[in-house]
């Protein structure tokens, strides 16, 4: 070894002994790498390279980068040292980003990073070049060595970092490629099945011929077995990489959904969440599954992973009942009825499908509340409900009933938001809807009252000042889900108007209704029995617009602060869109709420200046537009009576306020899955929320004040403005004394509507399902169209041997034939001489041979 240090440091000097620049060195390094005969020589050459990479990585890509893929085709997998050191030397020249190869111990000195970048790429696309390069690449990963397989995954990461689809594209074309990346799966030494499970990732990604390629060689039983031999959830970040590759193969690939559906390996995922795969629908949750501890810092996230895997197949065709209806009863379990974190409870809830596999009214769950001062080591088992009251509950006071935790914080916002879209999702039919709705009436021929819902209390609260955060969120979310049952729904509508709420006695417990323990805890008291009044009850109606009205003057007065006055915002905000989606194509409706003296209250808002809150004034603006689109019952106030308001007000102003609430931001925002909005502002001086500066904000102990967050708005309503303000905006401006349209036009104009409605939404589904047969076909045409061309090329080159071959033995054939034509010339010419000898001697010689001599002669 000596010997061989010693040669190569003199070759790397001059003739007279003098020390070289980098450059020189380089280039004297690049020849005797290419002219070297001896393993040991390109090896030592190969080492000084290698150290010379890291700070000139342009000289060494350039100059000797030729050698270094020749020793990788032809010494690295003979030699484990040069193999391992021309590794290194080619993961330095490629990668782009410094902060990788400073975890490695290699830095560069003076290499700009855009200059490395750039180099980087440069170098990648010179070594994919080759498909053989990649293809050696796959073929050591069979290799013995440690070292060497992990420089081999090293390398193919960068590779696959920095050019993935060429790589992939080489990658179905390896002879060993899938075999060889599901053979390291099968490692048991730590450090390479994670850096396998790393690159596993990136290889399959956005490629379905790969994912599909790998799912039938065994990859989805590997990985489930990575997770069972590392302890399921409870594992560390290896089980992450395993259920993240899990996923990967997965997600986007109909394909592989319906073999990993055959297979035996779909249970697992919900008993990995330690919830029963055969728990039939009447049998209660095992509290193991309900009650665990999640103080391991990975288990969240390993939880979310399954339970993403978990929604993506339930959420896709193909699916059997039994499996659709386990996997929902395992989502709504998880997200009502356990103490998983709160993150994973809002997933859970997202992620069930709009049609459920079982109703649920039909799902019983016992929720769980944690005993204050136990830090969440004592729960108490409450009484089991449905799965319909819980969601109920959940939206109105939030998680474990808003007995713990800040109410406004972002978690706890997101979660209500996804259990109000579960309800939105569950009341699309129109009887489910009726009979909430009639659930809240008194039975037929019967005097009695029926029992106040939770949603119609928190509905019915009347407002208080100074205001309760909790109190103002949880009547406003109330409004955005009766809202979900009036909604282009003309017989709930007419349900609705004869709801009689019953007095609002306050709830004494901090709880909902259904929230009693279930350890023989003493039922909360009655609420005092009403005092008898004369007065005519009022409708729901009638308690929403004097609410309303309440709430416009509390606002007003010169006592409020700016934090308060914007809480009375929100709740003004809630009346407001419920009130216009129930007035909305409902003349008695209108009538009733125009007879309770709702028109005087909608002015002043209106009124205000231009530059002011933009959200109020143009809610008012379209409800007043509605009364008067359709007030088209006979009544104390009619259209005439409007117009001249609208007259005084000003037909521009009015369309100028409804047209600016979509400039803002808090109605911009709002999306198909995005209804909880940052808090502005932090501090607040209002009971209940942090920095309050009384007992009410220590209560509720120290919360980030980045994790504060506030709904106004939900798409429901952002989509009903966007397709029915035109209508109102046309209509203000109509006369009115002109004819209404008839009932005829409007139940055709109703039934044109719902038409388009549906001919839309099919259209809609046609697009997806042409767009996902596209990407697909895109996909696969791709992956054909490349081992068609590789076919192609390997027949036309079988084609070009078989030609050569077949020229060769023409060539043969025809000298042959040359030779025994030179051959019989010289018989011929030899039988000419010995007749003419004969003749010449005297003997005789026959006619035949005679002719023969002539015809020989010419």
């Amino acid at each position: 070894m000596d010997s061989i240090f010693s040669q190569l440091n003199v070759a790397l000097r001059g003739p007279t002994g003098t020390p070289q620049s980098p450059t020189e060195t380089i280039t004297r390094l690049s020849d005797r790498l290419a002219q070297a005969t001896q393993i040991g020589d390109r090896r030592s050459t190969v080492l000084t390279l290698k150290g010379l990479s890291r700070d000139w990585k342009a000289e060494v890509g350039e100059r000797a980068l030729p050698g270094l893929v020749d020793v990788l085709l032809n010494d690295a997998e003979l030699d484990e040292e040069i193999g391992k050191a021309v590794l290194d030397t080619l993961y330095v020249l490629c990668n782009v980003n410094e902060e990788a190869e400073s975890g490695r111990g290699q830095l560069h000195t003076h290499i700009p990073p855009q200059v490395n970048k750039e180099l980087g790429f440069k170098h990648t696309d010179a070594l994919l070049a080759d498909e053989r390069v990649t293809h050696k690449l796959f073929a050591l990963l069979a290799h013995q060595s440690f070292y060497l397989r992990l420089g081999v995954l090293e390398l193919l990461l960068i590779l696959l970092h920095n050019r993935r689809q060429v790589v992939q594209g080489y990658f179905l074309k390896a002879p060993v490629g899938a075999t060889s990346v599901i053979a390291v799966l099968e490692e048991q030494r730590d450090r390479l099945r994670d850096e396998a499970l790393i690159m596993f990732q990136t290889l399959v990604h956005q490629s379905p011929d790969i994912q599909k390629v790998l799912a039938f060689e065994g990859a989805f039983e590997r990985l489930f077995g990575i997770v069972r031999a590392e302890g399921g959830l409870e594992g560390g970040h290896v089980v992450h990489d395993a259920l993240a590759c899990v996923d990967a193969l997965l997600r986007f690939n109909s394909s592989n959904q319906s073999y990993f559906r055959e297979t035996m390996l779909p249970p697992m995922l919900p008993a990995l969440l330690l919830f029963p795969p055969s728990l039939k629908v009447s049998e209660e949750v095992p509290q193991a599954f309900a009650l665990q501890f999640w103080d391991t810092p990975q288990k969240p996230a390993n939880a979310s992973l399954i339970v993403g895997i978990i929604g993506m197949l339930v959420n896709s065709k193909g699916g059997s009942v039994e499996e659709t209806r386990t996997f929902s009863r395992c989502l709504v379990e998880l997200g009502l009825a356990s103490n998983a974190p709160t993150f994973l409870k809002t997933q859970a809830l997202r992620l069930l499908p709009p049609n459920l596999g079982i109703p649920l009214p039909s799902i019983v769950v016992t929720p769980y509340m944690p005993v204050p001062g136990t830090n969440d080591e004592e729960w108490d088992r409450l009484e089991p409900a449905s799965a319909l009251d819980a969601l109920v509950e959940l939206v109105l006071h939030g998680e474990y009933n808003g007995l713990f935790g800040e109410r406004r914080a972002k978690d706890g916002m997101e979660l209500r938001a996804a259990a109000l879209g579960v309800i939105q999702n569950f009341v699309q039919r129109d009887e489910i809807r009726e009979a909430i709705v009639r659930a809240m009436l008194p039975a037929d021929g019967s005097n009695t009252p029926p029992p106040t819902t939770p949603l119609l209390h928190a509905l019915t609260a009347p407002p208080h000042s100074p205001l309760d955060i909790a109190a103002v969120t949880s009547t406003h979310l109330s409004c955005l889900l009766f809202a979900h049952l009036l909604r282009y729904a003309p017989r709930t509508k007419t349900l609705a108007r004869s709801i009689i709420p019953q007095p609002n006695f306050p709830n004494t417990q901090p709880g909902g209704e259904f929230f009693v323990p279930a350890d023989g805890g003493a039922p909360p008291p009655p609420p005092p029995a009403p005092e008898e009044e004369e007065e005519e009850p009022e409708s729901l109606l009638q308690t929403l617009s004097e609410h309303l009205s309440l709430a416009f003057l509390s606002k007003n007065r010169a006592d409020t602060s700016d934090q308060e006055a914007r809480e009375w915002d929100r709740l003004i905000v809630g009346y407001l869109t419920l009130l216009i989606q129930w007035l909305y194509d409902d003349p008695g409706s209108v009538r009733d709420f125009l007879q309770t003296g709702g028109l005087g209250m909608l002015v002043e808002p209106i009124n205000q200046m231009a530059d002011s809150d933009p959200v109020i004034p143009g809610l008012c603006a379209l409800l007043l537009g509605i009364c008067y689109e359709f007030n088209r019952e006979p009544g104390e106030i009619t259209r005439a009576t409007i117009h001249p308001i609208l007259t005084r007000l000003g037909i521009d102003t009015l369309i100028g306020r409804i047209t600016h609430l979509r400039n803002d931001d808090r109605f911009k925002a709002i999306g198909p899955d995005t209804l909880v909005l940052p808090y502005p502002n932090q501090a607040s001086a209002l009971p209940g929320v942090p920095g309050g500066g009384s007992a009410a904000a220590a209560a509720a102990g120290d919360v980030k004040k980045e994790t504060e967050a506030e709904i106004w708005f939900d798409w429901a309503f952002v989509d009903f403005w966007k397709s029915n303000y035109y209508t109102v905006v046309k209509g203000v401006a109509v006369d009115p004394n002109e004819a209404p349209p008839t009932a005829s036009q409007n139940a055709e104009t109703e039934m044109l509507v719902a038409s388009l409605r549906e001919v839309i939404q099919k259209q809609s589904d046609e697009i997806q399902d042409l767009k996902r047969r596209l990407n697909e076909f895109t996909a696969s045409a791709a992956a054909v169209d490349v081992q068609r061309i590789a076919q192609l090329e390997d027949d036309l080159k079988s084609m070009r041997d078989a030609f050569e071959v077949a020229d060769d033995r023409r060539k043969d054939v025809e000298k042959e034939q040359e030779d025994l034509l030179v051959l019989l010339d010289e018989m011929n010419l030899k039988r000419s001489r010995d007749k003419q000898r004969m003749r010449e001697a005297g003997l005789a010689v026959s006619e035949d041979e005679d002719d023969g001599l002539d015809d020989d002669e010419e």
